[in-house]
């Protein structure tokens, strides 16, 4: 996989380069841009182009319904990059903008998903797009494990480039699939059956695995405990799981009754009316001495319903990780808010992905469909 940092200034002064980042934002309710993760984490391949001349022309997603445009993403980038805000994706107001464009401009386009071929892969809407530029970077890991039109179909018809973003993931990303020994991976979420063949791997690979989240649930559940309320997978955990060495369960969770009041309790302990929120405070005693002890630490999921405030436990496991001096990659979209939330500084966090799902699906397999058309 080619990164674009390999083009010289001569190279890319007045090309019009085609960049793929992955700028979808959450909104406010006031509709706009609440949290700039993504979009901090995309600057230094833009400023990279623009600082040596390139046309830089931008596309990205927002949302999930077509009709939703990247108008806030436009204000937001603004803030951070001199920009024009293109609200359309092919047609003559693109071609003028373009050509208007003088070397270090940067535009950005209208959401790609109002276009139903980006989504279907269609080829015939990727060629449009090549001929809008005459190099193409893909940038946006969020997106990567899709087999969208801008993710594998673009490079057929352009010269094609990593940005330094996905160069960047790819690279933590390989070393999380052979972490250093003692290791110790945090997966939270729920549904068991789309995640147990990445528990398997992790229990095969790491010293030490927490399943959390709602996935928890389903652990106890498997080892006969009653669960309450709480939510449950379609699927749950065998003993190739529960009675593996380095598999970790729950040893105490918080619960909620029905009248709001949260307890904490053993396993054995829950009722039929209750619901499971998060783990409990032997649970984070038991591991925190292990993620002292760790040289590599993945992480993706918060360990409760971090959304109805039940986030105590995963904001202490971010302090904890924050003072381990072990090589570290997290990711997940809900757990980068609560961590940006807690107030600790990313530096000592190490390496925070951009892509959930992606980050995940990248170690499971080793590659993704947009990283593999790069190749």
């Amino acid at each position: 996989m080619k990164c674009i940092d390999i083009l010289s200034e001569t190279e890319l002064r007045g090309t019009r380069v085609l960049v793929r980042s992955g700028l979808d934002l959450p909104l406010s309710k006031e509709g706009e841009a609440s949290e700039l993760f993504r979009l901090t984490q995309s600057l230094p391949t833009l400023k990279y182009l623009t600082q040596r001349g390139a046309k830089v022309i931008v596309i990205s997603k927002i949302g999930r319904d077509p009709k939703e445009t990247n108008a806030p993403v436009a204000r937001a980038l603004s803030r951070f990059v001199p920009m024009t805000y293109v609200p359309d994706l092919l047609g003559p107001s693109v071609r003028v903008a373009i050509e208007a464009m003088k070397p270090g401009n940067i535009i950005l386009l209208e959401n790609l998903q109002s276009d139903p071929r980006e989504v279907a892969g269609d080829d015939s809407f990727a060629r449009e797009l090549a001929s809008l530029a005459d190099l193409y970077v893909n940038d946006a890991f969020p997106s990567a494990h899709r087999t969208s039109a801008t993710m594998t179909s673009i490079p057929k018809f352009l010269p094609s480039y990593a940005g330094l973003l996905l160069r960047d993931e790819v690279l933590h990303l390989e070393s999380a699939r052979t972490p250093s020994s003692p290791s110790f991976a945090i997966l939270g979420g729920a549904k068991f059956e789309t995640k147990s063949h990445l528990i398997r791997q992790l229990l095969a690979t790491y010293d030490h695995v927490l399943v959390a989240g709602a996935l928890a649930n389903d652990v106890l559940k498997a080892q006969g405990y009653p669960v309450g309320t709480s939510l449950l997978s379609k699927e749950t955990p065998g003993p190739d799981v529960l009675l593996h060495p380095h598999f970790i369960p729950p040893i105490d969770v918080t619960v909620q009754r029905l009248d709001g009041h949260a307890f904490v309790k053993k396993p054995h302990e829950i009722s039929e009316d209750e619901r499971i929120v998060d783990i409990g405070p032997d649970t984070f005693a038991s591991i925190a001495p292990l993620l002292q002890e760790a040289t590599f630490i993945l992480w993706n999921g918060p360990t409760g319903i971090y959304e109805e405030g039940f986030e105590h436990w995963t904001q202490a496991i971010v302090e904890q990780i924050a003072k381990s001096h072990a090589r570290k990659v997290i990711g997940g979209g809900d757990t980068l808010a609560l961590i940006e939330k807690s107030g600790i500084a990313s530096a000592k966090l190490e390496f925070l992905s951009t892509g959930g799902g992606a980050m995940l699906e990248y170690i499971l397999q080793g590659t993704l469909p947009g990283v593999q058309a790069l190749e």
